[in-house]
């Protein structure tokens, strides 16, 4: 595997010789900025060896390094082994370091090549705002990774598209294509270029399996005032619900026709695209008095999620935490005479879910770390390389399921034996933090970097931290990862910036990590709602919708405030009222003893 992946990097550095490039980026994305790209996108995979979702390739004649953020550290020292490409640290996640590094390290009027359909136009202008002192180019119609990787190469997945029914929706595509159509005259914009997979399922009311653990479809989507243009594969759309998108004024088109459609629009169809996510090699096809920068609407639109949808999430929270009963209920007794299996929990979890029903698989690979394994952020653990489960130590599970109800994702550390002093302690702290964030009430336009110190506040008067933002947005039956609110320490994202409106559902995840002993991190989905505060108006709050008890062996009472008690045994009583109607006799015996009340001080 290390000598293909040196025998790669040659290759590019030949190809990059011969066109005059000093450097050569290869990001995670694919052209939609996905998290989870399709096999066919993941070239930065495929020549690096790195397997995470966040990282970025860069390649120069004489080196190649791999930037990733502290969550894959690990993951990634041992996948880049012998590879000759180095691991780069970055300091803040996500944040664009190689390109400072490479200004510095490049000669003036360098020349930097990238596939442009995999580069937004922020990031683009970004490079070229930092690469000005030295007069550095970018050269963006190149596409050298597809140029080497030729034989081996995944197809474009062909997942058959279904339709979301109003009365799971709450809306149909033609009120959403209206609300957008209204946003455009605003600006007069003839069109909006939506190249986001989970906007355009969103928008159309689509669901499909093109990408793993994101039920959406691969595809473009224009959208106009009366017409719209949905450039796909039209084998994977069946013909009944062709109909339907045409009589909505949707016409669809072949999926690689996007550019020459971009190319030929009239002279007064203006064309409104958003900076952070569509590409360059896009925005450049389009003719250049007909290009508008501008916000992606749909996706403002989406983070509210609308009365039905949150009905139908509070359903699928049900379900989830029945699975997640049943599992540990299942471990717990497995392991008093046996041992496990990480992958073997995640199977199990996995067959919980799917008894429950509408289900459509996990909604990211789920963590199962054992002990240290834990410590390891985005840890995978693999068949014949995982970490044996028995009945002592600590298990970190972070997981979560597609619904057609919705989309969940929990993380409860769980002792499975007698938990230290020390464990007790961190686990405590990481508590008392996600507790300060879900009590919190805080006026209308609070931004997530404003919040997100409530989560740390006990870690760091510890002297502790952790190497990951505290929340995302998450969607309804969509991606686990939605933009754009969520809870960060800087404002350099959306999560950092974005102001919280009532109807965004968002993820509360601070954690601890013990490398090589233990990982802990406690996980909610809260929804925010307006304050029940009469006396604080114009404030918003968050109700926890995520239904599964905390382990209270692992918390040191003697932390706990008066007030963290009562929230704690007010959650608890809410777990066991709304899973205890699905459940038999002996599983809700379970669940009372996991959600008994602690006495306040």
């Amino acid at each position: 595997m290390a000598n293909e992946k040196k025998a790669l990097i040659e290759a590019l550095q030949d190809a990059m010789k011969k066109r005059g490039l000093a450097a050569y980026l290869i990001p995670s994305a694919d052209p939609h900025q996905s998290e989870y790209v399709a096999a066919y996108w993941k070239t930065r995979a495929h020549f690096s060896g790195f397997t995470g979702s966040a990282g970025i390739l860069v390649v120069t004649s004489d080196q190649a390094g791999l930037w990733t953020d502290s969550r894959y550290f690990l993951q990634a020292e041992a996948e880049l082994k012998g590879s000759g490409i180095s691991l780069c640290k970055q300091v803040i996640p996500h944040a664009p370091e190689h390109i400072p590094w490479l200004a510095e390290q490049l000669p003036e009027k360098s020349v930097v090549g990238i596939n442009g359909r995999l580069f937004t136009i922020g990031q683009v202008e970004y490079m070229k705002t930092v690469f000005r002192t030295k007069r550095i180019k970018i050269e963006s119609d190149l596409q050298l990774e597809d140029e080497i990787w030729q034989g081996n190469r995944p197809p474009l997945p062909t997942s058959k598209v279904f339709e979301l029914a109003p009365e799971v929706a709450g809306e149909t595509r033609l009120q959403k294509l209206n609300r957008i159509a209204q946003e455009l005259k605003k600006r007069n914009a003839g069109f909006q270029l939506v190249s986001t997979l989970d906007d355009i399922a969103w928008i159309l009311n689509i669901r499909s399996g093109d990408v793993a653990y994101n039920p959406v479809c691969i595809s473009y989507l224009m959208v106009g005032h009366i017409l719209s243009y949905l450039f796909v594969d039209t084998k994977k759309i069946p013909s009944d619900l062709q109909e339907k998108l045409q009589v909505d004024g949707i016409l669809l088109k072949p999926y690689e026709e996007i550019v020459p459609f971009l190319a030929g629009l009239g002279s007064k169809q203006n064309v409104l695209c958003d900076q952070n996510t569509v590409s360059i090699g896009l925005f450049e096809a389009i003719p250049n008095r007909k290009r508008l920068l501008g916000p992606n609407f749909s996706r403002r639109f989406k983070a509210i999620k609308n009365d039905t949808e949150v009905n139908l999430i509070r359903r699928a929270m049900i379900k989830d935490g029945v699975a997640l009963t049943k599992l540990y209920r299942w471990l717990i007794q497995h392991l008093q005479s046996n041992s496990t299996t990480e992958v073997e929990v995640r199977k199990k979890l996995d067959q919980f879910r799917q008894a429950e029903g509408s289900y459509y698989g996990e909604s990211f690979p789920a963590i199962v770390g054992y002990k240290g394994n834990g410590a390891i952020i985005h840890y995978h653990a693999e068949k014949g390389n995982c970490a044996t489960i028995t009945a002592e130590g600590i298990l970190l599970l972070d997981s979560g399921g597609q619904y057609l109800q919705g989309t969940t994702d929990i993380t409860r550390t769980t002792t499975l034996g007698t938990p230290t002093a020390a464990q007790k302690r961190h686990f405590t702290l990481v508590l008392k933090g996600h507790i300060a964030l879900s009590n919190i009430e805080f006026p209308k336009g609070t931004t997530g970097v404003q919040l997100d110190a409530l989560a740390r506040q006990f870690l760091w008067r510890a002297g502790l931290n952790y190497g990951h933002g505290t929340g995302h947005g998450v969607g309804f039956f969509l991606n686990v990862h939605e933009p754009p609110q969520g809870f960060a320490t800087t404002t350099t994202t959306a999560r950092g910036s974005t102001a919280f409106e009532a109807g965004m559902l968002t993820s509360n995840e601070p954690g601890y990590y013990l490398e090589g002993s233990y990982g802990i991190r406690i996980e909610n989905l809260m929804l925010c709602i307006p304050s029940k505060n009469k006396k604080a108006k114009d404030f918003l709050a968050f109700e926890a919708l995520t239904l599964f008890p905390i382990d209270q062996q692992l918390i040191d009472l003697e932390l706990l405030e008066p007030l963290e008690i009562q929230w704690l045994n007010s959650y608890h009583q809410k777990v066991l009222e709304q899973l205890s109607p699905h459940l038999d006799l002996e599983e809700i015996q379970w669940l009372k003893q996991q959600c008994q009340e602690i006495p306040m001080k």
